[in-house]
């Protein structure tokens, strides 16, 4: 899995959120190749603390930029390529910034957490297993 450089379009979605998800739990850095609003073409290495959807149910990454040095927000459709690293994250992320932990074992327990996050005001989700 590290420093190897994946190409987005020879695998799928779930795969690239997978693996982000395993450099985000390992505290490893990311360098991607990333499509910006505009239409420009950069290379970022990034620390992401968070992976999570918009109320829209648009997949988002929070990350702390290396070259900017400040949190920013990658979207992994724009997201061409990309290299997970041995180094660890060596920026700290700005206070109140919050980070989700993906701590659910169970697949009810993710359905419960997301179910919570989307909907706060419901009573708690039991689900059978």
């Amino acid at each position: 899995m590290f420093n190897t450089m994946k190409r987005t379009a020879r695998q799928t979605s779930t795969r690239t959120l997978a693996d982000l998800i395993r450099a985000m739990d390992g505290k490893r850095a990311v360098t991607v190749t990333y499509i910006d609003s505009d239409g420009e073409e950069s290379v970022r290495t990034i620390e992401i603390h968070d992976i999570r959807t918009t109320n829209k149910g648009r997949i988002i990454v929070r990350a702390m930029c290396r070259m900017r040095g400040e949190m920013r927000t990658f979207h992994p459709e724009r997201i061409v390529s990309y290299t997970i690293h041995r180094i660890r994250f060596v920026l700290d992320a700005p206070a109140g910034e919050t980070r989700f932990a993906h701590a659910a074992e169970t697949e009810a327990e993710l359905i419960s957490l997301e179910m919570d996050r989307d909907y706060p005001d419901l009573k708690p989700l039991v689900l059978a297993a």
